[in-house]
Parts: structure tokens; sequence; C-alpha cells
């Protein structure tokens, strides 16, 4: 028998943002905080050689921002002044799809346009500024230390690189896994004698580009984010231009099936015009880039079952993109991680001192928390017939009925208000079936084919010619 452990030190691996925000849902559960970083850090906003999907559009989705901020009370004002655009995420929206644009409607919250570089160093000086975290870059993690049982995880043996390079133990009570996609934590379970977790890979193809442009602030479009999201399986293109801190804008495009964006200048903003509406086009011609084109390919989402492990080590969690990542496209990742650490503040509050046993209780709430992206995103890139892995029992019929309600978006802002709230991860997906939702969606798309929607320039296309 073990004694219970204690809650005097707690290491967390990866300083990315679902790192941050594990330490700091730790630091108050715990007398000290490490946070592990195998790069170097610089105190400013950077994309880091182990972050390649920094430097491009990103989205933090409305309940992504609430829960930030309830650990960061100063997050929203902090970035607006840096520059960000903090507003109602459906009041500034500019979003052509299924041959229209959406509605705009009133979401009652705010949510944040910035640089993904941006946002996580606000997030990392407000977490290492608590006097009981401590970063250490340039620090590689080589294995995990244990108990001669294997039964508990005791710390971690680290290197440390850049000066004087060293290998060092460190202790902790609590080890938490935040190293991303990339996580080797199924190869030290199976090295311990544990099952490796059970994995769903559905594989996707997307690839995209991103540029940055100049943006003038006194244009009146310069607070509207514009998104294009195709019309699946006859499209595969998307397109988004989101403003952000600095003046500038963030272009990001590309598609699915391998229908990417070239990365050299003349053809990325030929891909730009052939998008099916012409906003993005219109002002990238007209804007100053500021920088060359930069790609990124995912291959594949990745689902990690540690929810289904019979046996797992004690003092030993694994959160964020180590669980799952999902296809960017669709801005989940931050937003998932964040209500990742949530749920554990949450059981680590429940249980008051006591580890023991925390990992499966934690696992699940993860599950809980992932089940509502991973069904969006999986439910949206099997409209390509190219996509494969495991296909959710009955999505085909879900995606006809999800079609109409795209199509309904486009005239009515109130359906509009209750897609926004799913996919911002604020209400769950049967709330677009209830009889009263139905009932517009199937109004609308009666109105849609009487009076189809003519194509036509939007307001920011009309104003930049």
């Amino acid at each position: 028998m073990h004694p219970q452990s204690s809650n005097t030190h707690a290491i967390v691996l990866g300083a990315s943002m679902a790192g941050l925000l594990t330490a700091r849902v730790l630091s108050d559960h715990f007398d000290r905080v490490t946070l592990l970083e195998r790069d170097a850090v610089a105190d400013r906003p950077e994309a880091r050689k182990g972050q390649p999907q920094t430097r491009h559009l990103h989205g933090l989705l409305a309940s992504g921002l609430a829960t930030m901020t309830r650990y960061f009370p100063d997050l929203p004002a902090a970035l607006e002044a840096g520059g960000a655009v903090v507003g109602d995420f459906g009041e500034t929206m500019q979003w052509h799809t299924y041959g229209g644009y959406r509605q705009r409607f009133s979401m009652g919250v705010k949510s944040a346009l910035m640089s993904r570089p941006f946002l996580e160093s606000l997030v990392r000086t407000r977490t290492v500024a608590r006097p009981n975290i401590t970063l250490v870059d340039n620090c590689a993690v080589r294995k995990l230390v244990v108990t001669a049982d294997h039964s508990r995880v005791t710390g971690v043996e680290v290197e440390h690189r850049g000066g004087a390079e060293s290998v060092e133990v460190l202790a902790a009570d609590l080890v938490v896994d935040c190293t991303g996609r990339g996580s080797r934590t199924p190869q030290w379970l199976a090295e311990l004698g544990y099952d490796a977790p059970a994995e769903s890979e559905v594989k996707v193809n997307v690839g995209y580009a991103t540029q940055i442009f100049r943006r003038n602030p006194d244009d009146p479009r310069s607070t509207d984010w514009i998104l294009m999201t195709p019309e699946a399986p006859r499209e595969t293109r998307f397109g988004g231009m989101f403003p952000i801190e600095g003046d500038r804008w963030i272009v990001s495009m590309g598609g699915w099936a391998g229908d990417h964006a070239p990365t050299d200048a003349e053809g990325f903003l030929a891909y730009a015009r052939s998008l099916p509406a012409p906003d993005i086009y219109n002002i990238m011609r007209a804007s100053e880039p500021l920088s060359d084109v930069y790609p990124y390919k995912f291959a594949s989402s990745l689902r990690r079952h540690y929810e289904k492990l019979a046996r797992f080590p004690v003092g030993y969690l694994v959160l964020g993109d180590a669980i799952c990542s999902f296809n960017p496209t669709y801005g989940q990742g931050m937003t998932s991680a964040a209500m990742q650490a949530a749920a554990l503040d949450e059981l680590l509050a429940q249980r008051s001192s006591a580890l023991d046993g925390i990992a499966p209780g934690f696992f699940k709430r993860a599950a809980k928390v992932i089940d509502t992206p991973w069904q969006l995103a999986v439910g949206e890139d099997f409209r390509y017939p190219q996509t494969t892995g495991p296909k959710p029992a009955g999505v085909d019929l879900l995606n006809r009925y999800v079609a109409a309600v795209h199509r309904a978006t486009l005239v009515d802002p109130e359906v509009g208000r209750a897609f926004g709230k799913v996919m911002n991860l604020m209400a769950p997906p049967p709330s677009l079936m209830t009889p009263a939702i139905m009932l517009r969606v199937w109004r609308a798309n009666r109105q849609l084919r009487r009076h189809p929607l003519q194509p036509a320039s939007s307001s920011v296309a009309a104003a930049a010619d």
C-alpha cells in the first residue's frame, strides 16, 4: 500500500497553451508547480520551433475566452489594450457558405481575434507571475521516474540544455503531460508494462498557407472577421481573414483532400480569387504584404482514448492535444484545452488533497469535454468521400440536416445564433434539433427553394473595389 500522495509539487510537461492553463489551475491546489518546456522561451510573442501551427490563423471560441477569463480576469482588457479585436462573435462576422452570407446576430458574449503568439504571451506572463509557478525552458524530459512496481509516477528525469548541459531528476506528486500530439506517453506506458490507449484517427489531408497583411484601423471593415467555408463535397476550399493586433490582417487559406494553397505570393492571391466570394481577394490585392507565405499540413485528427484504460499509473495525467488533436480548421483546440483544465480544477477541488485514483475520473471528464468538438469536426470532415477512419453511425443522415441548418443561417439569424452557440461549445449539438429550431430550419429552406439567393458582391467586396 502506498500512502496518499501530497499536494506539494506538480510538474507540467510543455509550456504551450494547454500546459500554461494546466499550471495555472494546479497552482491553486499545489504548493509548487514547475513548467518544463523543451524549447527556449522568449519574453515576447513568438512562434517557437516546436509550435509550427502557431504562425497560422487561430480562433478562440467564446467559451474558451470565458474559461480563460475565469483564471485571468484581466485577459480581455489586456487583449484589447494590445490591439486584439474583442467583441460579439455574431455581430462582426462576414461568413460566406452554401452560396450566401450568414445573417449576423448577437451572441451576447465576447470573443477575441488576435494572433496565437500574442494570446499565448499574455497567458504565459500571467501564469508565471504567480509566486508558486516556475517555468524552466531548454529542458527535455527523458523519461518518467516511477516506483519499483511501476504503479506510481514520482517525477521525471530531465536534460537541461542551452548553457551547461546536465541531467536531473525532479520529484513530484503529480506529473501532467501537455506536450501535444507528439506526446510520448503511449510509448512510456508500454515501457512500464501498461496498455497504450486505443486511438481514433480520421484522415483528412488538410493543408493551408498563411500570409500577413497591413490593416488600416480606420477602415470600417477592419474589425470584421471574414470566413469562407465550403459546401462539401462539391467545394473543398476555405479561407479566413481575421484582424489581429499590430493593425494587421492574418489570412489563411487551404482545403481538404489535398486541395492545398500554393506558397508563392502570386499563387496565393490566385487561390483567394478562386474562392466562391471575392471578399478576401479584394482586400489582399489592395493591402501591403508583411510576410512571406508559409504552409501547414494536417494529415489527420487523432484521439487517444485514455478514458478506456483499465490501468493507469498514479500521479500522472495527460491533457490537451496529447489526448486529442482536432482538424485545426474548426478552431477548437485552445478552447478544448481550456475546458479540460477547468475540468481538472473542478475534480481537484472536489477531492481535496487526495490524488490516488484521480486519473480515471479526470479522463472521463476530459472525454466529455472532447466528445462535442470531436463530433462536430469529424462529422464535417466525413462530408468528403476521401475522409477515412472510424465513421460515427448515422453521420450521413445527420450531415444532411446540418447542411439544411447551414442554409437556414443565410436567411434566419435565430438559426444562426443557435448554430453559433453549438460551434462555440456553449450548447450541445442536440440543441439544433429542438422543435422550434427544426421548424425554423424547414421554413428557411423552403424560402430559399422558392426564392434562391442571387450571387452578389458583399459590402466588404464592394467597398474594396
